[in-house]
């Protein structure tokens, strides 16, 4: 088997990381539907695929949700190595996590820069550590030079900047990071939420931005991680393991990130390989329990 092989290279040149602290959260959970709510609408705020909504719940994707109706959502997740305060943003599993007083506060799905070219332009968003530079409210849209000439390119009104207003791809809040041209915002297009769709920003779902606003302040620290895969282990010695999909197609071979993660844990001998290989192929983004 191959992670045999790959866990006898491993073994042999002395690899052995620190553990990290990543927690299990989320699970099975009930979601009331909302008057106007629709598929789309409910996986945007929820961060959960369209498509694991209708197979949880033995739904008809054509038919139309009744308001009151109530709905299973399950989504475990882990959280990526944390940070004592702050922002952090995982890429494949497109998701914000906000650590207050060394605790997971928040967390949120978000839409990130899109995954391929377009145009001859990457709009990929970028990894690094940043701080918050400024918090705006009712924002105005200057158009970055880049954009403006993908308008251009595509036969479209070059806009150089763009008021407040329900037109405005901003939203009602912005919060400017230290990397060039990079914001974290709300978005007048909340279907685009838990999608590759923006040039590069971090777009929040307008009703997760109006909790997140009020406890960001200048100055608060964040960091855009690659984490595609995130591994943890409980109190009570349980093993998860959740593999996203390399979107960005940054890691050369998931298999291998997947046994780098769990030799360095020390429970290599204590994981079902069989559940493993089905979690590498599938790639759901659901953390599950791999304990032998």
């Amino acid at each position: 088997m191959w992670f045999v092989a790959l866990l006898v290279a491993f073994l042999l040149a002395g690899f052995c990381p620190p553990v990290h602290a990543s927690s299990v959260i989320g699970g099975e959970t009930l979601y009331t539907v909302e008057k106007d709510d629709t598929l789309e609408r409910i996986a945007a705020k929820l961060g959960v695929p369209v498509k694991r909504i209708v197979d949880t719940n033995g739904l008809d994707p054509k038919k139309r949700l009744s308001r009151g109706q109530v709905l299973k959502v399950y989504d475990r997740k882990i959280t990526p190595d944390p940070i004592d305060e702050g922002i952090v943003i995982n890429i494949p599993e497109r998701r914000l996590y906000y650590f207050k007083d060394k605790r997971l506060a928040e967390t949120f799905p978000v839409a990130l820069g899109l995954s391929r070219k377009t145009n001859g332009f990457d709009w990929r968003t970028p990894t690094g550590k940043f701080v918050i530079t400024a918090k705006q409210k009712d924002p105005t849209w200057n158009v970055p030079p880049s954009i403006q000439r993908e308008m251009e390119l595509k036969g479209e009104e070059v806009i150089v900047s763009m008021p407040p207003g329900p037109d405005n791809p901003l939203g009602k809040h912005a919060l400017i990071t230290s990397i060039p041209g990079i914001m974290i915002h709300e978005t007048n297009k909340p279907a685009s939420i838990s999608r590759y769709a923006s040039h590069g920003c971090i777009r929040l779902h307008p009703m997760h931005m109006a909790r997140l606003f009020p406890e960001i302040k200048r100055n608060t620290p964040g960091e855009i991680v690659y984490q595609p895969v995130k591994l943890a282990i409980t109190p009570d010695r349980r093993i998860y393991l959740e593999v996203n999909s390399d979107a960005y197609g940054r890691v050369k071979d998931l298999r291998a990130e997947v046994l780098r993660r769990i030799q360095e844990s020390g429970y290599n001998d204590k994981v079902d390989w069989t559940k493993v290989e089905r979690i590498v192929k599938e790639r759901t983004g659901i953390a599950e329990d791999v304990t032998l």
